[in-house]
């Protein structure tokens, strides 16, 4: 039976009316300074905390709750005789029920230039101290720190005059996931701040649930989009869709890599994504040509992929888009005219990301889930080494092809290994993704570029290992290539590229993506 609830809250959503009904069951209603100001307000009957323990609330509120009038009350256990006659001869009377929920440290930080002292403040104390307790003691106690659980419990209570022991479980589940969650947010702001990069010997992250999604890859797999905790600024966590049906699992992946790729440029560029793979990439004058460019580089497979690209889309480019069924268009805005021309699209996913070209910052993990662990990495936020980059050959890139290179480099890095990109004026030519040698990626990619590899240039994703694509190269007409270098084979193909008058650089960094 519950005759005493504890009452302190920080959302103060759906409190009131709760300690209303509460009192229609006889429950005595103790709680603390805000939380009891507005329940007095509302006509509440309150006992204010001091006078149970019997002590002020000192130190600027950050000692109230912390007594063993308090904790005792909570922790006892009503089936022990002991407990139970112990809290007696010490005048504790038994808390039955904790309503609490936590100081606001993840909206406090997120507020930006929030200063140290004003997040420290923010960390809860008492709070946690007293939902661990209670959900600790299950059994006796009844916690709460969602409102979202508010009516359920007061159903049961309705019902039945009392809360059931499966409930009781659940919301003591909730409690753990809290403070875990609460916790995990307050150790990465310290070591945000520490403005180190490096990897705990224990490594504590933290997501908030997002959507329930329809499936996952496949129809038959459940799954559930969640969002790291923190700001995330130009992230796919941090767009709006404007139109359009809900999100799938593929959409969201397939989105996130053309986010990526779109962020390696800052003139205004247009990518392509399809199946996790970029398949036309170009950078023009106009967001306009920027598409063009990428739809003509390749015409077959953008049907059903993802546009990304860093400029608002206007209504000319809206009238193009318009006429091949893509899954999601992603840009920083739409204009209105464009909005009316692809919203007259029933099945297209329009998304507004602010900040799609904010790079990602230092000390960004990457992270792949394997089983019975995790792989963690630094984001890959580099192009080249500017130490390491070289020319190999006796044939030298022209400017205007030293531009090319780099960005076939740029679309090649974030092309599934093994990876080739022929590309030619800003736009890509081809694209050969994730085949398993890179000659057969390469001859993917001149087959889709075909007479238009001639005088096109080639970026690898890591270094040849033969000279055979060079032949390649060679017998496609392409005119410079760029990879990583580092084979014990690497004269192999500088002899073949001085033997055809190709250039070749080396970058000294690889960019395998598996």
């Amino acid at each position: 039976m519950i005759k005493r609830a504890l009452i302190s809250v920080s959302d103060k959503t759906g409190i009131v009316e709760l300690a209303a009904e509460l009192l229609k069951h006889g429950v005595e209603i103790v709680s603390t300074g805000g939380t009891q100001k507005a329940l007095a307000e509302a006509g509440i009957k309150v006992t204010n905390i001091s006078e149970v323990t019997g002590f002020p609330e000192c130190l600027d509120g950050r000692v109230k709750t912390l007594h063993p009038k308090v904790h005792g009350g909570i922790l006892a256990i009503r089936g022990n005789e002991e407990h139970m006659r112990q809290i007696k001869e010490l005048g504790i009377e038994p808390i039955d029920m904790i309503i609490i929920n936590l100081y606001p440290f993840a909206q406090t930080i997120l507020k930006g230039n929030v200063k140290l002292e004003e997040a420290i403040e923010n960390i809860d104390i008492g709070g946690p101290a007293m939902i661990r307790a209670a959900a600790k003691n299950y059994q006796d106690v009844v916690v709460l720190v969602d409102p979202s659980d508010y009516e359920k419990v007061l159903h049961e209570m309705k019902a039945n005059g009392e809360v059931s022991i499966k409930t009781r479980f659940k919301l003591a589940y909730k409690v753990f996931e809290h403070t875990s969650h609460y916790d995990t947010l307050i150790a990465k702001y310290f070591r945000d701040r520490l403005g180190e990069e490096f990897f705990p010997e224990t490594l504590s992250l933290t997501f908030e649930k997002v959507q329930e999604m329809r499936y996952g890859e496949n129809p038959h797999q459940k799954a559930v989009f969640y969002r790291e905790a923190g700001p995330n600024i130009g992230c796919m966590t941090d767009s709006r869709q404007l139109h359009g049906k809900e999100l799938s699992y593929n959409n969201i992946s397939d989105a996130n890599g053309a986010i990526e790729l779109l962020k390696e440029f800052d003139e205004p560029t247009a990518v392509i994504v399809k199946d996790a793979n970029p398949c036309g990439a170009a950078s023009a004058a106009t967001i306009w040509s920027a598409y063009m460019l990428a739809y003509e580089a390749d015409p077959l497979s953008p049907f059903g992929g993802i546009i990304a690209a860093n400029r608002e889309i206007d209504a000319q480019t809206a009238e193009e888009i318009s006429k091949v069924f893509y899954e999601i268009v992603i840009a920083p805005d739409f204009s209105e005219d464009a909005l009316q021309i692809l919203t007259r699209k029933k099945n297209i996913r329009l998304l507004k990301l602010d900040n799609i070209s904010a790079k990602l910052p230092a000390g960004t993990y990457d992270m792949k889930k394997v089983t019975g662990g995790l792989l963690v990495q630094d984001y890959n936020n580099e192009l080249v080494d500017s130490e390491e980059m070289k020319c190999v050959t006796i044939a030298r890139p022209s400017e205007e092809q030293l531009g090319d290179l780099l960005f076939a480099m740029k679309v090649v890095k974030h092309t599934k290994s093994s990876g080739i990109v022929l590309a030619k004026a800003n736009q890509t030519v081809g694209i050969g993704p994730g085949q398993t040698n890179r000659v057969t990626s390469l001859r993917v990619a001149i087959d889709y570029g075909k007479e238009k590899s001639e005088g096109a240039v080639m970026a690898s994703d890591a270094f040849l290992p033969f000279a055979d694509c060079v032949e390649e190269a060679h017998t496609a007409g392409i005119t410079a290539i760029i990879q990583s270098g580092g084979s014990v084979r690497d004269q192999e193909s500088i002899d073949a590229c001085n033997k055809y008058g190709i250039s070749m650089i080396f970058t000294g960094m690889r960019h395998f993506k598996h």
